[in-house]
C-alpha cells in the first residue's frame, strides 16, 4: 500500500510515498513493526521514478519503505527550484530516518538506507547517523566527482573550472536582481544527446526525457549555485565510518560510472560487498526488469539479514 506523507527536513516540508506490505505479502500476518528502508532518488529524479520502483518492490518483500523528493525538487518545498545542495540532500535522508522512527509500522531499531545514483553517495555520507543500521546503493555516484571529473572519470579539469566561472557569474547576476540562474541538464533531442553527451548522457536523456520514464516534476535544470556547493563535497570521504555496519553496493558491469562505486568500496572497511549485475549499464538499473529484479532480490536478502 502506498500512502502520501509529508515530513520536515531543516525547516522544509518534504513529500514522500510510504510503502507498506499488503495482506498478500509473505509474513504479513506477523505482529509488530517491520524493518524499514529510506530510498533516495537519483540526481534530477523524483520519487515516482526509480526510487519509487525500488521502494514498492522492497515493500512487496516485507519491508516498510519511504521514497521521497529531495528539498527544492519534485513536490517538496524549497526555493530556488532545482537546487542540488549536497548538505541538504544528506540532511534529507537523516530526516527521512527520523520520520520513520515516528511510524507505528516501522521498527525504529531496524532502519536501513538505500541510495540510487547520486543518492548512493548521499546515503554513504548520511550513514554517520547511527540509526541507519545497514546501507545499500545502486549505481552509486558521488555527484561532486561526476561534475568535477565526468561520468567516466576522464573529463578535462578545465570543464569544471569553466562551470565554476559560470556559477560565480550567476551569483553576481542574482545579487543584481536578475533572477535565479539555471542550466539545462539534458539536450533537446535524442540526436543531440548522442552527439554531445556520450552513451551515459544519452541513456539519461532516454530515461528522463522520453515516455520510458518522463515525469513532469523530474528536474530539467539545476541552479548554477548548485555547482559551487558541490565543488567541495566528497561523498566518499568518511565511508570508513559506516563499519561495523554492513554495506552493499550494486553496480552494473557496463556502467561508465562504476569506478566511483569501486573507489567507495575500496575505502570502506567492512563488512562490505560489491555486487555486479552483468550486462547492466548505470541507467539500466533504474527500471529494466532483467536487471532490477536481481538487484531487488539481492537488496532484500541483504536488508533481511542485517535489519534484525
Amino acid at each position: 500500500m502506498k500512502t502520501d506523507v509529508i515530513f520536515p527536513s531543516a525547516g522544509l516540508k518534504l513529500a514522500g510515498h510510504l510503502y507498506t506490505p499488503d495482506s498478500s505479502t509473505p509474513g504479513s500476518e506477523a505482529a509488530g513493526p517491520r524493518p524499514a528502508i529510506v530510498v533516495g532518488h537519483p540526481g534530477s529524479g523524483v520519487k515516482e521514478q526509480a526510487a519509487g520502483l525500488y521502494a514498492r518492490r522492497l515493500a512487496e518483500r516485507g519491508f516498510v519503505t519511504l521514497a521521497f523528493d529531495a528539498a527544492h525538487q519534485g513536490e517538496s518545498e524549497g526555493t530556488p527550484r532545482g537546487l542540488e545542495d549536497p548538505a541538504q540532500r544528506v540532511e534529507d535522508i537523516k530526516a527521512a530516518v527520523s520520520f520513520l522512527t515516528t511510524r507505528d509500522e516501522a521498527d525504529p531499531h531496524r532502519i536501513g538506507a538505500l541510495g540510487i545514483c547520486a543518492s548512493g553517495g548521499y546515503a554513504l555520507s548520511a550513514a554517520t547517523d547511527h540509526r541507519i543500521r545497514a546501507v545499500g546503493t545502486v549505481s552509486a555516484v558521488d555527484i561532486a566527482r561526476q561534475f568535477r571529473l565526468g561520468a567516466d572519470g576522464t573529463q578535462d579539469p578545465a570543464v569544471f573550472e569553466g562551470m565554476l566561472d559560470a556559477a560565480a557569474a550567476a551569483r553576481t547576476a542574482e545579487a543584481r536582481g536578475e533572477g535565479v540562474q539555471t542550466f539545462q541538464l539534458f539536450p533537446d533531442t535524442a540526436e543531440q544527446a548522442r552527439a554531445l553527451a556520450g552513451r551515459h548522457g544519452f541513456e539519461g536523456f532516454e530515461y528522463y526525457r522520453t515516455d520510458r520514464a518522463r515525469h513532469p516534476r523530474s528536474a530539467e535544470f539545476l541552479t548554477w549555485s548548485s555547482i559551487d556547493r558541490m565543488a567541495f563535497f566528497d561523498a566518499f570521504r568518511f565511508v570508513g565510518l559506516i563499519a561495523p555496519r554492513p554495506l552493499l553496493m550494486i553496480v552494473g558491469r557496463e556502467a561508465v560510472t562504476s569506478w566511483m562505486s569501486v573507489e567507495a568500496f575500496q575505502n570502506a572497511r567492512g563488512p562490505k560487498e560489491l555486487h555486479w549485475i552483468e550486462g547492466a549499464s548505470h541507467v539500466d538499473l533504474y527500471d529494466k526488469e532483467q536487471h532490477v529484479g536481481p538487484a531487488v532480490a539481492k537488496l532484500a536478502d541483504f536488508f533481511g539479514a542485517h535489519l534484525t
